[in-house]
């Protein structure tokens, strides 16, 4: 599912004052990862009328969905560290602040290249705003009160999926056309940065963590060596210079480790260290949460284009759809910890057993309706079970690496949904526009399936593994 958490320093926490913080300062700090979680979802439901006003390509479609999740993945971990170089209070308002100004302008851009472009630097802006937001709860709430405002963030999370389908349905079934899923946040983030300025304590910053801009740009050169040919390779007739570009991706990223290795060597804190990827559970968690989260991306994706353009729904009716899905990831998540400890691990790959045939089931209750509904939710309860994947991964972490190796989950998980909408999302454009035997809505559900059973056999590495008494 499209989340986001906090990638927590390696600097003291506790809270800079005696007292308590008050309730408006978790209100403003909540508030402003709600609208970066429902920018992502909100958008998903207007696409089809994007498409109709802007004359949008499938590419550009596409890239309105994912680049705000390409940019958001690659920065997060930059973003945590300015929080700790330059206060995290500075950090969360100038992020806010960015991501309020960019929203305003792609609720006005007057095409979808400027759509596109204000949407990648919103991604910029919340990846600088989101990152701080768990360490400000650490830094200014104790004992029960910090219990409860972790609580309300993980609630946050769920709250911002549920919300963004059915938002935007409501909105565009009002008629104002897909500028009001912008437009209407740009008051309410306006509101939380001149709020903010007022209740949000100082901090100095100063940490020493690095902002490792190589590693940066390296990274970020090969993802959007690999993404934009996905993306843009069907409209253009998958022409030479994409499939090089997507080799180049992999020499690229190859040039990253070499970069990370030599940052180490220097005694320099990388993007990604190398300890973290030897810690036990890691490799398979970072499998699960690039498959897994695909499913998602393209699930969303796929659905708003099939509910409006094909099966004629309005856009309320259609984020109504989507909303069982998301309900049951948001249950699952919240009851995971009350189960007994030896039902935990057993039940992720369950997870996943339930996934896949729900999205077979999708392709063949394609018409919509009660059953379809049905498929919706199963893959939602199915997939609330990567609540648990991130811990399980992390458990034999070093703790001098915890903020590193969460970093990196999290960092896949985004680029695992932008894989999702360049893959599974250019499979069903390009047998919706042609003369297939096989139904765009049928080939989508059999790729998304198959990504499911590939994060249910990587959660089976995961949860074998023999965990420490003490963990």
């Amino acid at each position: 599912m499209t989340q986001t958490a906090a990638l927590t320093p390696s600097v003291d926490t506790k809270p800079q004052r005696g007292t308590q913080a008050s309730g408006l300062l978790l209100a403003i700090i909540l508030v402003g990862q709600f609208l970066a979680i429902l920018n992502v979802n909100i958008v998903n439901v207007a696409t089809p009328t994007i498409e109709a006003d802007l004359h949008s390509s499938g590419a550009g479609l596409q890239m309105i969905v994912a680049g705000y999740t390409i940019v958001y993945a690659v920065l997060l971990i930059t973003g945590a560290r300015v929080g700790d170089l330059f206060g995290y209070r500075n950090a969360f308002l100038w992020g806010l602040a960015a991501f309020t100004a960019t929203t305003l302008a792609a609720g006005l851009a007057p095409s979808t290249g400027w759509l596109v472009a204000f949407r990648l630097l919103q991604g910029a802006g919340a990846a600088m705003m989101m990152p701080q937001v768990l360490t400000l709860i650490q830094r200014n709430y104790q004992g029960a009160a910090r219990g409860r405002a972790i609580g309300l963030w993980s609630l946050t999370v769920s709250g911002g999926i549920v919300v963004g389908q059915a938002l935007g349905g409501i909105l565009l079934g009002f008629g104002a056309g897909w500028r009001i899923v912008f437009l209407v946040l740009v008051p309410i983030g306006a509101v939380l940065l001149a709020t903010g300025f007022k209740v949000l304590p100082a901090d100095e910053g100063g940490g020493r963590t690095g902002l490792d801009p190589w590693g940066l740009v390296t990274l970020s050169v090969a993802v959007l060596l690999f993404v934009v040919p996905l993306v843009l390779g069907r409209d253009l007739g998958w022409p030479l210079w994409g499939w090089i570009s997507m080799g180049m991706s992999v020499v690229t990223f190859g040039g990253f480790v070499r970069i990370e290795r030599w940052v180490t060597a220097r005694g320099g804190r990388p993007l990604v260290d190398a300890q973290v990827l030897r810690a036990p559970g890691m490799r398979p968690g970072l499998a699960i949460l690039l498959f897994g989260p695909a499913t998602w991306g393209a699930y969303l994706f796929t659905s708003a284009l099939h509910l409006q353009s094909e099966l004629h729904l309005s856009p309320l009716a259609s984020g109504m759809m989507l909303v069982p899905c998301a309900l049951a990831f948001g249950l699952v998540g919240l009851f995971w910890p009350r189960l007994p400890v030896q039902l935990q691990r057993p039940l992720v790959p369950f997870g996943y057993v339930v996934a896949a045939p729900a999205y077979l089931g999708l392709g063949f209750f394609a018409d919509g309706g009660v059953a379809y509904a049905i498929m919706s939710m199963l893959i939602g309860a199915g997939l609330g079970v990567q609540v648990a994947v991130t811990n399980m991964a992390t458990e034999q972490v070093d703790g001098a690496y915890a903020a590193d190796a969460s970093g990196a989950l999290l960092t896949v998980m985004q680029l695992g949904q932008v894989i999702g909408v360049a893959t599974v999302g250019t499979l069903f454009i390009t047998l919706s526009q042609g003369h297939s035997t096989v139904s765009a809505p049928l080939g989508a559900a059999f790729a998304m399936a198959g990504l499911a059973v590939l994060a249910g056999l990587s959660s089976i590495f995961l949860v074998r593994r023999r965990v420490p008494s003490s963990a």
